[in-house]
């Protein structure tokens, strides 16, 4: 069971320089690029806009959407698309999941999580395992959102846990109920089995 640090109250700039700190880390310690997925929703984007101010080794750095809706990159709904339009113009190479086999150790994997405990794409009721043999799955949610009806591609919860650390920004009372009680073992939902077979760091910003 993973242990998490907790921050309470932290602003868009305040996430933005924790990631630069731990990015610049991780870009000065390694030999070739270093990746990092980042999750989609309305949470990442004002974050990642300030992130993208800074001063980083972007060559170096391979971004992957954590999750994506299976449209072309110029739809709305195209997690893909709204991230190179953000991160694209600063030399970062964005990596579309499709249906990829070579997916790397993240050196950071920067997720979101849902009222109903899902993370990326991983709803409860698909039943996302630990063991799972495959790095990246197409699925259908179910039910679909009305907001976005579409078929998703996901990495899974063994391609996740393949990452120096972890990182979740969870706003609200109940979702930051529902993460601690995920923590403590308290439910079998996605995150719960995330953190449940995390080793590494986790911290969470609320």
């Amino acid at each position: 069971m993973a242990r998490a640090e907790i921050i309470e109250g932290a602003d868009d700039a305040a996430i933005a320089g924790w990631l630069h700190r731990r990015l610049s880390a991780a870009l000065a310690g390694a030999d070739g690029s270093v990746a990092l997925t980042v999750p989609g929703g309305s949470t990442p984007f004002p974050i990642l806009k300030q992130l993208a101010a800074m001063n980083l080794e972007w060559e170096q750095l391979a971004v992957w959407p954590g999750d994506d809706r299976c449209v072309p990159e110029d739809h709305p709904a195209s997690n893909t698309g709204r991230i190179r339009a953000v991160l694209e113009p600063t030399g970062a190479e964005i990596v579309p999941l499709m249906a990829r086999e070579d997916v790397p150790r993240f050196a950071l994997a920067w997720l979101g999580m849902g009222e109903d405990g899902h993370i990326a794409s991983l709803f409860p009721n698909i039943d996302p395992r630990t063991d799972d043999p495959q790095l990246v799955r197409r699925l259908t949610p179910d039910p679909l959102p009305p907001e976005a009806p579409f078929d998703r591609i996901t990495l899974t919860i063994p391609a996740l846990l393949n990452s120096g650390e972890l990182l979740f920004v969870i706003r609200g009372a109940e979702k930051r109920g529902l993460f601690e009680a995920a923590l403590r073992g308290e439910n079998d939902l996605p995150i719960a089995r995330l953190l449940g077979a995390a080793r590494q760091p986790v911290t969470c910003f609320t």
